[in-house]
């Protein structure tokens, strides 16, 4: 250890100015000394309380989940996005990567002690029973969710496959909660789902997990094959309710529509630690128009696709102010202790922007009308990364942003946003923001 480090923490004198006495002569401790014994301080004082609790609680304590508590507690501090993940959440953790796992098919995060749903996955029981984004689960059970953690009660959703489940429910205009009753499925998610809308190409990415960008190419593959390669109008690619995922598909999805420039640049807290990732040159679609949907359950993945091709000019973007999830988590294994979660990052669109708790606004608004019934299944507000407790704070200067609707009406028939769109690349409608230009072109 540093001899002055080391002085401070034995208390040597210190004079009104902050200045240790060392034998030779007087000293001050630079910046990075005085954040070191801070450190040290700290941590005395973690071994002070937890060898207090040891031996003074009521009971005999388990150290292992002492220690588990204390570094997830740790992680709690940071942002909502940051977490500790013993042996068995990281094995869940993987996965749900491989897009293959049991249980309801809900996307959730924890806000204020309450699971809240971000988004149900497309034909699964949580979308089925009429799960909404913006949710709150509290009871699964009849247990109370509050003093779970979020792996705790993402484990107690999960389980065998057809034994039943009720979730304890409060929604935003409802006077009470309800239950809903499910039953657990395998839950393989296939991220990609594609159908042809006369001569539109229609492709919807739920969730990016390992093998959305293959799926989306053989969607695309697909719909050529069907309508005539040369006879596509255009595509439509629908993010909503995408809660996000693997950086590395989001990359290859936003490479197949770009053939060239970045797509998104990634800034960590050191000057050396900026990544930048370009497109490799194979617009899939060869420049067709596209259509991208958005709504304020889009998040994280999805905003990097649609700020890549909203500042390339190459799609418009249709729809409501996404989340505003505009942080990068990296994956730190622990050995055989499981694995952090650490936000480690924020990213940036290519001309710069970033969309941390502001999101990304659509070319054109398009808000979805509530259902015409009497249930208050209608358009909940999404109030975004905006909105979580202890989250980054937007850039110097950038007004953070509440969400918008996230509400996506199940019968195509009803959908404003996909309709708008189709009616765009049919040239029904006529909007000065489609169709996109990719000549006007963004810094490289």
């Amino acid at each position: 250890m540093n001899s002055k480090v080391a002085l401070l923490l034995a208390g040597a004198a210190i004079g009104a100015g902050g200045v240790a006495l060392s034998e030779a002569h007087l000293t001050l401790p630079t910046a990075a000394e005085a954040a070191a014994a801070d450190s040290y301080r700290a941590l005395n004082l973690f071994g002070d309380v937890f060898n207090r609790v040891r031996t003074d609680y009521v009971e005999q304590p388990d150290d292992g989940a002492l220690v588990e508590g204390a570094i997830k507690g740790m992680l709690s501090s940071l942002d909502p996005h940051s977490s500790y993940m013993n042996p068995k959440d990281y094995k869940t953790m993987q996965a749900e990567i491989t897009g293959k796992f049991g249980g309801l098919g809900i996307e959730v995060t924890m806000e204020n002690g309450i699971i809240k749903v971000v988004s149900p996955i497309d034909d699964t029981p949580a979308s089925r029973a009429g799960i909404l984004a913006n949710d709150l689960v509290i009871r699964i059970d009849g247990e109370d969710v509050q003093g779970m953690t979020l792996g705790e009660a993402v484990d107690k959703m999960r389980g065998a496959v057809h034994s039943p489940i009720t979730l304890t429910v409060v929604r935003k205009g409802q006077d009470k909660p309800f239950d809903v009753k499910l039953i657990r499925e395998e839950i393989v998610v296939q991220s990609v789902k594609s159908r042809e809308e006369g001569q539109v190409g229609y492709i919807r990415i739920t969730q990016f997990s390992a093998q959305t960008a293959e799926g989306l190419r053989a969607a695309i593959d697909k719909i050529q094959s069907d309508i005539g390669k040369d006879k596509v109008q255009g595509y439509i690619l629908d993010l909503r309710n995408d809660p996000g995922g693997l950086l590395d598909q989001a990359l290859e999805v936003s490479d197949d529509f770009i053939d060239s420039g970045e797509i998104v640049s990634i800034r960590g807290r050191r000057p050396d630690q900026v990544q930048s990732f370009k497109a490799t040159g194979h617009d899939l679609v060869a420049g067709k128009p596209v259509i991208v949907l958005v709504n304020g359950g889009s998040a994280s993945a999805s905003e990097i696709v649609a700020g890549a091709l909203q500042d390339h000019h190459r799609a418009t973007i249709i729809g409501t102010r996404s989340f505003g999830k505009g942080s990068v988590q990296t994956i730190i294994t622990l050995g055989t202790n499981g694995a952090l979660r650490l936000t480690t990052a924020r990213y940036f669109t290519p001309t710069g922007r970033s969309i941390q708790a502001k999101g990304i606004d659509p070319d054109v608004i398009v808000a979805e009308d509530p259902p015409p019934d009497a249930t208050g299944t209608g358009p909940q507000p999404t109030f975004g990364e905006a909105s979580l407790k202890g989250h980054l704070a937007a850039p110097s200067g950038a007004k953070e942003e509440a969400g918008s609707a996230a509400f996506v009406p199940t019968d195509p028939k009803q959908d404003k946003q996909l309709n708008y769109a189709l009616d765009l690349i049919r040239g029904v409608q006529v909007n000065a923001a489609f169709p996109a230009d990719p000549s006007k072109g963004v810094p490289n």
